[in-house]
């Protein structure tokens, strides 16, 4: 049965206010004495703890702290009492503490304040990393045997070949997603045959590479940021680096190249499958046969729709794995941030595939491949 804490106020023959504390003065006991000293307005003379079987550092603490505001005498202490409330007492208190909370306009410019901050840092952090990462590229360069090749097979199962059947089934449902919306619109115009014009042009030129990279991104980017942040946040990095390997090119490296060489694949694999989607889904909803339309397509896609796709690809890939050890890379302190870190990697590598895969449709627009 746990005994609390609890206090009376009397008065001396001297007419001053006495403060008699009784009970266990520990953490566990001592919440709701505390709370109605701090609610106390009066002034204390003298604190009197001649009754307080036990003491621990926090009932130290509130000791001292009523002697200080009120300027009282302490009584009744034991030794021990004694010795925690002269070292409480010894206490400089020049930890950090919270403000009081701005008003709102104050608080909206603070954040936008802390913000541009974040991305000033933000920034040096990013051109460092690249330095990183180049001066590890030209490093393997000079030195081809530095190159961790299992590693990088490793990394491209992984990422590819673990990826086929999530990959190869969510294009196939895409593609029959298209051909079915795509006949249903084209239909009001007697142009259902066009379908497989928009299914292949579609699925080659932009869904296939830009779905294929945001499923990497949220399978392999979050991945790398989550094994490399881990390694960071029990020290791996640093043991590496005590014994002369660099994590760069033993982690970075290959993963990068892993996401480059397998992207063109997993997209063109990709634009396959969602053509075999609407293939499928036509041969239902519009009589097309099955082997007609894959024909279809070859006749009425050009080839340099294919290149667009394959070209678009290793850039995907690049910042995916970019993101993901990037972010990997500075994790600090705990747990939590590696979580955090690997939450950032998925969005900023899916902002950054889609802002890249607009400026691919302006520019090869503009040389004449739209």
């Amino acid at each position: 049965m746990r005994v609390w804490a609890d206090f009376t106020l009397e008065q001396d023959d001297a007419g001053r206010t006495v403060l008699a504390l009784t009970g266990p003065l520990t953490v566990s006991s001592i919440g709701v004495v505390d709370h109605a000293l701090r609610d106390h307005a009066g002034e204390i003379a003298q604190v009197d703890i001649s009754a307080v079987p036990e003491i621990d550092t926090v009932g130290a603490w509130t000791v001292w702290r009523l002697l200080r505001e009120h300027g009282a005498q302490l009584t009744g202490a034991s030794d021990q009492a004694e010795r925690l409330i002269a070292a409480v007492s010894k206490s400089s208190g020049d930890g950090h503490t919270a403000g009081p909370r701005l008003p709102p306009v104050t608080r909206t410019f603070q954040g936008v304040g802390h913000q541009v901050s974040s991305w000033g840092q933000g920034t040096v952090h990013i051109v460092s990393f690249l330095g990183a990462v180049l001066t590890a590229w030209w490093g393997i360069l000079r030195s081809p045997a530095r190159m961790r090749w299992l590693a990088v097979v490793r990394q491209a199962e992984l990422v590819g070949i673990s990826a086929l059947g999530i990959v190869g089934l969510m294009s196939f449902l895409v593609g029959i997603v298209i051909a079915q919306q795509g006949a249903v619109q084209l239909e009001q115009f007697g142009a259902e045959m066009l379908t497989v014009n928009l299914t292949g042009r579609i699925a080659l030129r932009e869904l296939g590479v830009l779905m294929t990279a945001i499923m990497v991104a949220g399978r392999s980017g979050s991945s790398f940021a989550a094994q490399v942040g881990t390694m960071k946040l029990t020290e791996e990095i640093d043991a590496m680096r005590t014994i002369g390997v660099s994590p760069v090119e033993a982690l970075v490296i290959p993963r990068i190249l892993a996401a480059v060489v397998m992207m063109p694949l997993l997209g063109f694999y990709a634009a396959m499958a969602a053509i075999v989607g609407g293939a499928f889904i036509s041969s239902f909803t519009l009589g097309i046969p099955f082997m007609t339309f894959i024909l279809r397509v070859q006749e009425v896609v050009p080839i340099h729709d294919v290149w667009v796709g394959l070209v678009k690809a290793p850039f995907f890939g690049l910042i995916i794995a970019m993101a993901g050890c990037y972010q990997g890379m500075q994790v600090k302190a705990n747990a939590e941030e590696v979580g955090l870190r690997t939450t950032m990697a998925v969005v900023q590598a899916i902002f950054m595939v889609i802002v890249l895969d607009a400026f691919f449709a302006v520019f090869f627009t503009e040389v004449g491949w739209g």
